[in-house]
C-alpha cells in the first residue's frame, strides 16, 4: 500500500488555511503539492 506523504492533521490544517482565505497556488507551493492533488 502506498504511504501517505501528509498526515490527516496536516491535510486538515492545509484545508483550514484555504478556508481562511489563502490562495490555492500559494498553499500548494508552500506544502509541496500539485493543484490537482489539492483539489482531490
Amino acid at each position: 500500500m502506498k504511504r501517505l506523504r501528509h498526515t490527516e492533521e496536516q491535510i486538515i490544517a492545509i484545508s483550514k488555511e484555504h478556508e481562511a482565505g489563502a490562495k490555492t497556488a500559494d498553499l500548494c507551493r508552500k506544502h509541496g503539492i500539485s493543484d490537482a492533488t489539492f483539489c482531490n
